[in-house]
Order: structure tokens, then sequence, then C-alpha cells
């Protein structure tokens, strides 16, 4: 265990300035990836049509997620009889559509700038290659040649290795958030249309 400590202490210390802000967004990344997987639970596996009515026949949804929460907001206001339903079911809805979205940008962001932040410790470590060439310091204080050429390598790693596995659980989860703003919507139409045998006066 001490030895994998070493060598992880080591290939950071080798990656330059750009290791840490590097690993901070690996960390935010992962977090907020996380707070999303469980923001973007359904909360039930049957389709919108058969959620509503077990709804109506005092069946309700066992588990927690986005279209149980929103159905039973819906649910609550259908029976008030309003006048405009369909605005009010905007609003009620708003706070779980906000919900879904929510880190999407932070996420985006991150992706697209560790590519560019492992590309930038790259750069840096070319030059300090090219400058030991120049000063023909093969083994200066800070790895002359060889620390170089380490440092472009690490960086490009790790901004990759950040970015991919990012770029595809976002990905994953945009497809899953579509969905859900698809059934959301047709929950909204099911609420605002009369459904048959449970009609209201």
């Amino acid at each position: 265990m001490n030895d994998l400590s070493q060598q992880l202490l080591g290939y950071f210390s080798s990656g330059g300035y750009v290791m840490p802000p590097l690993i901070i967004a690996t960390l935010v990344l992962w977090w907020t990836l996380g707070y999303r997987m469980m923001a973007l639970r359904r909360g039930s596996v049957r389709s919108t049509r058969t959620m509503v009515f077990r709804y109506l026949k005092g069946i309700l949804p066992s588990n927690q997620g986005v279209l149980v929460r929103v159905l039973h907001k819906g649910m609550k206001l259908r029976a008030q009889a309003l006048p405009d339903l369909r605005r009010y079911l905007d609003d009620a809805f708003a706070e779980e559509a906000n919900e879904i979205r929510k880190y999407k940008v932070l996420i985006t962001t991150i992706v697209l700038v560790a590519p560019l932040l492992g590309l930038l410790g790259t750069v840096s470590g070319m030059i300090e290659t090219f400058d030991s060439l120049g000063d023909m310091s093969l083994f200066s204080q800070s790895g002359g040649i060889a620390g170089g050429i380490s440092q472009a390598l690490i960086t490009t790693q790790m901004g990759l290795a950040v970015s991919i596995p990012g770029l595809i659980v976002n990905g994953i989860l945009d497809k899953k958030q579509k969905q859900l703003e698809i059934e959301m919507a047709q929950l909204k139409d099911y609420l605002c249309s009369p459904i048959p045998g449970y009609e209201t006066d």
C-alpha cells in the first residue's frame, strides 16, 4: 500500500502544475455525475399512462423518483378541478425539470476543459524539453529532457482519462434526461385530458 501511494504521488508530481486542477476537476466531475444519476431516477418501470391509472385506483408507487414526484403533484392539482390545469402543472413540474438539468453545464464544461488542461501541460513539458536541449542540461533540477517528456505525456493522459469516461457517462445521462422530459410532457397530457372511467365533474 505504501509503494502504491508513493507511485501515485510520483505520477502526480511528474505532471507539473497542471495536475492539481485536473485532480480537482476529476473529483468535481464524478461528484456531479453521481448527483445527476440520483436525480434522474425514474421511480417506476411502468409507462406514464399505467402510472396514472394505478394512482387513480389507489395503487401508489412504492419507490421515489422524478415521475413519481410529478405524478403526486399533478394528481393533487387535478383533484382541485382548476380551470387552467396545464398552467399549474407547468409551474409544479418546473422544479423537477430544473432538478434533472442540474450540473449539466458544469459537467460539459469540465469534460471540454480537461483535455485542454492536459494540452497545456503537454506544451509546458515540451518547452522544458527544448529548453534542456538548448542549454544541453540533460539532468537539470526539474528533470531536463526526461522530466519534460514525462510531464508532456502524463498531463495528456490525465486530461483524456478525465474527459473520456465523463463524456460517455454524461451522454448516457443526457439521453435519460431527454426521455424523462418527454414522459413528463406525456404525464401533463394525460392529467389534462378526461380519463375514461375517471372523469371529474
